[in-house]
């Protein structure tokens, strides 16, 4: 099981100082939507030359012009990039071949999907290489959010990652469903330690 740790922040410098920290206990560091926004695909190149040995993911969201927007981030020295499940196919399609030819690899993000179990189905198809599922670890929606990973995870053979205001609190229940990854953010990046948190989640998962 892989961790991935999400910089949710516009503070570049911030979230560069906290990757250093924390970029021993972890597998893939995720350039989140907001630092793209405020600081252009630069952060991107910033990142690789800083973490060279990490696998890094721009949180791009693509839903539209999917060959042109994959292009354009392909040509910085990245390794995954997002796209969204509830978009056209035509946009998935484009982003996942243009990312194939740029040696680069789709997650593909089911927030907005509907059903997700049926973007689960198709994702494969349309060249996707792995999934993102978004889930609520509320005591009152724990059902749901069990039903919902079981229709996704039944539709695919594709890797799936898990992102769910994970905690202390709740990590035990989200690695029960063993997922092949989880991605954590403000629990580690707010942390007064995130070295420290990055580690007790890091273990987890290499031990599970």
């Amino acid at each position: 099981m892989k961790l991935q740790i999400s910089f949710d922040m516009p503070d570049l410098e911030k979230a560069i100082e906290i990757s250093r920290q924390v970029s021993p206990y972890c597998d893939i560091l995720e350039i989140n939507t907001i630092l793209i926004y405020a600081h252009g695909i630069a952060v991107l190149k910033k990142f690789r030359e800083l973490f060279p040995d990490k696998i890094i993911l721009a949180d791009s969201k693509i839903v539209d012009r999917g060959k042109d927007i994959t292009t354009l981030l392909g040509t910085t020295p990245i390794d995954w990039i997002t796209v969204m499940a509830g978009t056209d196919k035509s946009v998935i399609h484009a982003a996942c071949t243009t990312a194939r030819s740029l040696n680069k690899k789709i997650m593909l993000d089911l927030i907005d999907s509907n059903p997700p179990d049926q973007s689960a189905l198709e994702a494969q198809s349309l060249g996707a290489h792995a999934l993102l599922f978004h889930g609520t670890r509320n005591e009152d929606e724990s059902n749901t959010f069990l039903e919902k990973w079981d229709m996704i995870r039944g539709n695919t053979t594709l890797p799936i990652f898990v992102t769910a205001n994970i905690s202390r609190e709740n990590i035990d229940s989200i690695i029960k469903i063993r997922p092949d990854g989880i991605i954590i953010g403000s629990a580690i990046t707010n942390a007064s330690n995130p070295a420290q948190e990055a580690q007790f989640f890091y273990e987890l998962c290499l031990n599970s």
